[in-house]
């Protein structure tokens, strides 16, 4: 039962993974129509998905799936296009089968509701009844391709799906040697139904030149009959040593190649001439007769070329086979270097290796304190080994941001189409590799901005166009790392932020005082005050108030931060900076008093003795660093610790996105790994704080949310209001 429940459940994960890269086809066949590789992972989708569903019973997802699989098979053939109207109805069928296998999966022993079979029932009537099928040039002829129009056929049947075309070039010394094309013809009707026979007579010479004993002419046979290629050609097997046949499959032989090859085992997979063969596209003697040619050439063409060339097998079938040797391949490099693993036992491994390292630094600690200098050596080794461990198990949870930016393509697909505008979107650094818990957890705040940017942000085609920029409108997701940590863009070309109506109804809610001078960075930000909107009219979409505020909550309490800029009427960029990992960091800790704190190293610049002929001003809170003006202010103030003994401070400039700041320190105690462990709810209010560490000697040191303390500094009436750029 364990493992039935195991099976089921590794069957749903897989499907997921088939059903996203199923929409990422999908919607990636709106940029390349036509690719076949993009029609075959959909097609590889939808099948894999039925054959796995029927092993577990799931027969109303196998009958879904059928009538589209059948469909798609079509469009594989060439007997159908894949349309703009057929791509809404896959991508509706690909969100049918999401809500199928949901219901199967949280209510297995309750029927489909009706809504849902009827969804079903009118997205197959959509996909069956809107049918584009592609007609030949011919009109129905059966024709070669265009570079061999000299062997192009001259049959012309209603059924050319069903049956294959033989074409039979004799050499002149055929009946010399006893052979007779019309015996061997009829020999045909063993394997079916010869349904027409071609005599053609274009290598016929003049009467003069006309010799009785030889043999002037071609045969093309329409031959209806459930056969192979292998047991045509043995048919003329006392041909092939000096005439030509050709042999063409019907063109839903073709489809049977392409299901044979998408079966195809890994270990089946290795020369393409062997798979080929493996699945009766071409016969071992027209492989050999390839190969022959290839070795004639003095540079040789590639053999899938030759195949082509010669006519003996498809483009299609020959580039499938091509695509699913390298399928192949790659599939084996990643099985024999990835295993799929259980967040939930990834996330105790963690756990494991941060309490390792609070482990380690108590060792270091009783050594120290007992002077055991024959375990230094031994602990360094030791400290190497639990780093080493550390970083190893902190990239297995590292995972490529692609796949939530791919996510995207679909909301920016349908909203953009739903509101009348034409929105690309454009996504940049989806290789940059972020803790799996803050992908998962970013997910919302980015879908908050990537809808205000569709709805407040790109204008109307006509309004674009009236303001002399392109139509279409240019939504931009970047990633990328700075500095040990990930910053993320989502940017927009469109009508950009008012900063003026921002001020005007801040004032309107009491946000900001009207005497009080703001910056341009200070009134954008507002955006993020709960309930602030300058959306007149309130849409599906965004308009209510809601949102802005809980993307900068959630962004802050992944240690985050959150910036907005924009110019009116050019387009608007929200930047996030967030951490790589939320579970162990390389840290700096400072003291204050009796207490100790722990920057993350990444946010400090560096660390100088503070002399007194810096100061500045006592009030204002800036010291000249280096011929620039830099605002700091003491940790002790910060938290409201009372005054010590006298001692000589030190400053550590803090340093986030272009902002900096000096913050003064009564000690440097150096840099140390640092577990991230969550506050309790006495300290979890305080927005100057981020977490705790366990040191080595059991005692609790308080991270400092290095961000949340500019922030703090920056507001109208601080110390520091006018906080600015590094040069500032």
């Amino acid at each position: 039962m364990i493992e039935w429940e195991a099976a089921l459940a590794t069957f749903h994960q897989e499907a997921d993974d088939l059903l996203a890269q199923m929409e990422d086809a999908l919607l990636s066949l709106e940029d390349s129509p036509g690719d076949a590789e993009l029609i075959n992972v959909i097609f590889r989708a939808f099948h894999t998905i039925k054959g796995s569903a029927g092993l577990f019973d799931y027969q109303q997802v196998v009958d879904f799936t059928h009538v589209i699989e059948t469909e798609l098979d079509k469009v594989r053939d060439g007997t159908r296009l894949l349309d703009d109207s057929m791509g809404d109805a896959l991508l509706a069928a690909k969100d049918h089968i999401a809500n199928l296998l949901s219901h199967l999966s949280e209510s297995p022993q309750q029927a489909i509701p009706d809504e849902l079979l009827s969804e079903g029932a009118t997205i197959h009537a959509t996909i069956t009844q809107n049918k584009q099928y592609h007609l030949s040039p011919t009109d129905g002829h059966i024709s070669l391709t265009d570079e061999h129009k000299d062997k192009t056929t001259r049959l012309d049947k209603d059924d050319h799906d069903n049956y294959w075309v033989v074409h039979l070039s004799c050499h002149p010394d055929i009946f010399k040697r006893g052979l007779d094309p019309l015996s061997t013809i009829r020999a045909l009707s063993a394997l079916g139904e010869v349904v027409e026979v071609l005599t053609l007579s274009d290598k016929v010479p003049p009467l003069k030149m006309l010799m009785v004993e030889s043999c002037f002419l071609d045969f093309e046979i329409a031959l209806k009959a459930a056969t192979t290629k292998t047991d045509i050609e043995d048919i003329f097997s006392f041909y092939l040593e000096d005439s030509e046949l050709l042999i063409i499959p019907p063109n839903s032989e073709h489809g049977l190649y392409l299901d044979l090859l998408d079966e195809l085992e890994g270990s089946e997979a290795k020369r393409l001439g062997e798979i080929l063969v493996g699945i009766g596209a071409i016969t071992a003697k027209e492989l050999d007769k390839a190969l022959n040619l290839q070795d004639e050439q003095s540079s040789p063409t590639p053999l899938g070329e030759i195949l082509i060339e010669q006519q003996m097998a498809q483009p299609q079938v020959v580039e499938t086979a091509l695509q699913k040797q390298a399928q192949v391949k790659s599939s084996a490099q990643k099985a024999s270097t990835a295993i799929r693993v259980n967040s939930q036992k990834l996330g105790q491994l963690i756990d494991l290796v941060g309490e390792l390292v609070i482990s380690q630094a108590s060792l270091r600690v009783q050594i120290e304190k007992h002077r055991i200098p024959d375990m230094e050596d031994t602990l360094s080794g030791v400290d190497a080994l639990v780093e080493n461990i550390r970083d190893h198990a902190m990239q297995l949870r590292m995972v490529p941001i692609a796949e939530t930016f791919n996510r995207f393509k679909r909301l920016v697909r349908d909203s953009s189409k739903s509101l009348d505008k034409d929105i690309e979107l454009h996504i940049e650094g989806g290789d940059t590799e972020i803790d799996k818990e803050i992908v998962e957890k970013i997910t919302d705040p980015l879908t908050h901005l990537i809808r205000n940017s569709i709805d407040h942000g790109i204008e109307l085609p006509a309004q674009r166009s009236h303001s002399g920029k392109d139509p279409r409108g240019i939504i931009g997701l970047k990633a990328e790392h700075e500095s040990g940590r990930i910053i993320i863009e989502v940017s927009d070309d469109g009508a950009g932020l008012d900063p003026e109506r921002i001020r005007q109804k801040a004032l309107n809610m009491g946000l900001i005082k009207e005497d009080i001078e703001y910056s341009h960075s200070q009134i954008l930000n507002l955006i993020f005050e709960p309930g602030l909107t300058t959306k007149q009219q309130a849409t599906n979409l965004s308009g209510r108030g809601v949102g802005m505020d809980v993307v900068k909550r959630n962004i802050e309490a992944l240690r985050g931060t959150i910036d907005v800029d924009s110019t009116l009427g050019k387009g608007t960029v929200f930047t996030m900076n967030l951490p790589l990992t939320v579970a162990i960091i390389e840290g700096f800790m400072v003291g204050v008093g009796n207490d100790r704190y722990v920057i993350p190293l990444a946010s400090i610049d560096e660390c100088i003795e503070f002399p007194g002929d810096w100061r500045i001003s006592e009030d204002k809170h800036y010291i000249n660093l280096r011929s620039s003006v830099l605002p700091y202010v003491r940790l002790r103030d910060l938290f409201d610790i009372p005054d010590s003994l006298p001692v000589r401070e030190s400053l550590v400039v803090l340093r986030s996105g272009r902002k900096r700041i000096g913050l003064l320190v009564d000690e440097l105690y150096g840099e140390l790994q640092t577990v991230i462990k969550p506050l309790g709810a006495i300290f979890e209010a305080i927005p100057s704080l981020s977490g705790a560490t366990i040191l080595g000697d059991g005692s609790v040191a308080l991270i400092l949310n290095v961000q949340a303390i500019i922030n703090r500094l920056s507001e109208p009436g601080s110390k520091a209001q006018r906080l600015g750029d590094d040069n500032a």
